[in-house]
């Protein structure tokens, strides 16, 4: 029979262990408060809309991280693609209308996506190495379409997305409900959709899961497809906050997106995440830079943090499993 909440924290070790398991809330709790703390300006309503439009192109692809890694896969490539899309979205919202641009943006990023899903689901390779190998691709290709420039919006689409992604909604960013929306749909898909439990289920045991009947080959494929097509959307925000697309956006989002997923308390070996533990993830990578930005502290060391931070929640995984 499953204990109370009370019956849990007065058993001996009951309140470390709750620590723990909610350790994602309890750390994100901590750093608000943290962050109020030292600065007077961290609850102004600009610094907050700045932290969630900073981390609104991450978090889009930490969701497509997460379902890939639920799987027991990981995806290298979507800061590249991120990079690659956002160029081939400012290219055709100078040559198509707004809505055929973001369709086929989407769906590039989809075909990206199918690549990875089809050399590791079909092909066997593995999934550190295929994605690895089109994280190279992409960049390359961002470069070549664009010459090495960033190509800039041209066309009253371009003012209209670059407007969306810059204006807020009940004094919410666009772009962060964009995201929020997002999750939502993740979180629903993989708690009461037969697809999100099926790639659970695949991540847990994928041998088990193939002997039950399951297409085992045909899931994990379009978990990397669902991954590129969530790194178009992230490209199609971030290109719309900076009126243009460049080469050299993305750059280091895969780790980023990684560390979001694994602070939000899913496991790399696949099988356990969940959608609003990789939002938690993603604001308190946020809150980070956000506090360190307050503090006038260079770039550099937020690095040093996030890697500090992620050691900490891998070794709370496995405390938590023992």
């Amino acid at each position: 029979m499953a204990l109370t909440l009370k019956q849990q924290l007065s058993s001996p070790g009951g309140f470390l262990k709750f620590l723990v398991k909610y350790n994602t809330i309890f750390i994100f709790i901590l750093l608000v408060i943290f962050s109020a703390l030292i600065s007077d300006v961290f609850f102004t309503s600009v610094n907050l809309s700045n932290l969630l439009k900073q981390v609104s192109g991450i978090g889009i692809i930490s969701i497509g991280m997460l379902i890939v890694i639920l799987t027991g896969g990981i995806d290298l490539s979507v800061g590249s693609m991120v990079a690659l899309l956002a160029v081939t979205f400012a290219i055709l919202i100078n040559l198509v209308i707004l809505p055929l641009a973001i369709v086929l943006t989407i769906a590039i990023g989809f075909g990206l996506g199918s690549i990875s899903g089809y050399l590791v689901a079909y092909q066997k390779m593995a999934p550190f190495v295929a994605t690895l190998a089109l994280m190279t691709i992409a960049r390359g290709l961002g470069f070549i379409y664009s010459k090495g420039s960033p190509v800039t919006f041209k066309t009253a689409g371009g003012v209209h997305m670059s407007n969306f992604a810059n204006n807020a909604t009940l004094g919410i960013p666009n772009i962060a409900i964009v995201f929020f929306l997002i999750v939502i749909a993740a979180m629903v898909m993989l708690h009461y959709n037969v697809f999100g439990r099926l790639i659970i289920a695949i991540g847990s045991n994928e041998e088990a899961s193939r002997l039950s009947g399951i297409k085992v080959n045909k899931y994990k494929f379009l978990v990397y497809a669902i991954s590129g097509a969530l790194a178009a959307t992230a490209a199609i925000i971030v290109a719309s906050r900076t009126n243009l697309g460049s080469p050299n956006m993305g750059m280091s989002w895969e780790l980023d997106a990684i560390a979001a997923v694994v602070i939000g308390g899913a496991s790399l070996n696949g099988g356990r995440g969940t959608a609003i533990n990789t939002l938690m993830g993603v604001l308190i990578l946020g809150l980070i830079g956000n506090i360190l930005n307050l503090l006038n502290v260079p770039s550099y060391p937020q690095q040093v943090v996030k890697g500090a931070i992620i050691i900490f929640a891998v070794l709370l995984q496995r405390f938590e499993s023992k």
